[in-house]
């Protein structure tokens, strides 16, 4: 759907009948991949006709998280509902009330390695500002039109900040601010931004990476150059 899309889209239609359920209800998911934990005991609700962004950086379980919903992962019985239906156990039935738009590989296979990293250099702020204002203004419409459900992650927190209803940020497996994106940049002062709560949240996996041997500082230079090159 667009290079802005760092981890893929889930969209949902209505429930049937005008139900007012939620669209997703998350309760004490946990899943691990061996001895590591990707998604640490989350609770979490999507409402119907809520475009919700799960945010956070590489790493904090997202991808994870939207798989289980989307049943591609499997979970515990009782731990995912979407539109009512477990997750665990009528996986068909899910897979029939959404649409699962993952990030794809971009790379070109007939090129080599250094072709492909040049091509995308010369068009890096060409083609990615459209595509982002289309898939937003795609979303838009879809939702005036038949009230869908949309659950998306990004990188891009300026776009998650004016398109989103409301947000969760997850970092190391676990949700770590929830609510409203005005509201949580109130809560840091009145010239807060989201990615300024983003940044809050995301301390304790940017100091792991500085132990690790990475240099936060420079991951989070690197977010604000990309976002204003959009």
């Amino acid at each position: 759907m667009g290079a802005s899309w760092e981890e893929g889209t889930v969209s949902e239609e209505p429930a049937a009948g005008g139900g007012t359920g939620p669209a997703v209800e998350i309760s004490g998911l946990r899943y691990a991949f061996g001895a590591r934990t990707a998604v640490d005991g989350i609770d979490l609700r999507v409402a119907a006709g809520q475009v919700f962004g799960l945010l956070g950086p590489n790493g904090a379980g997202k991808t994870t998280t939207i798989r289980l919903i989307v049943t591609l992962l499997p979970c515990p019985p009782g731990s995912v509902r979407v539109f009512g239906l477990d997750a665990a156990r009528e996986r068909m039935a899910v897979r029939r009330r959404i649409g699962y738009v993952p990030q794809q590989l971009s790379a070109d296979g007939a090129l080599t390695g250094r072709q492909n990293v040049a091509l995308f250099a010369r068009l890096y702020g060409v083609l990615d500002p459209v595509a982002r204002a289309v898939v937003w203004e795609r979303i838009g419409a879809l939702r005036a039109e038949t009230g869908m459900t949309v659950l998306v992650t990004t990188h891009y927190m300026d776009e998650a900040e004016q398109h989103c209803d409301r947000v969760a940020l997850m970092s190391l497996g676990r949700i770590r601010a929830l609510g409203v994106p005005a509201e949580l940049t109130a809560g840091l002062g009145p010239e807060a931004s989201l990615e300024d709560v983003f940044r809050v949240c995301a301390g304790d996996s940017l100091s792991f990476l500085d132990a690790a041997g990475g240099d936060a500082r420079d991951i989070r230079s690197t977010r604000r150059t990309a976002s204003r090159l959009g």
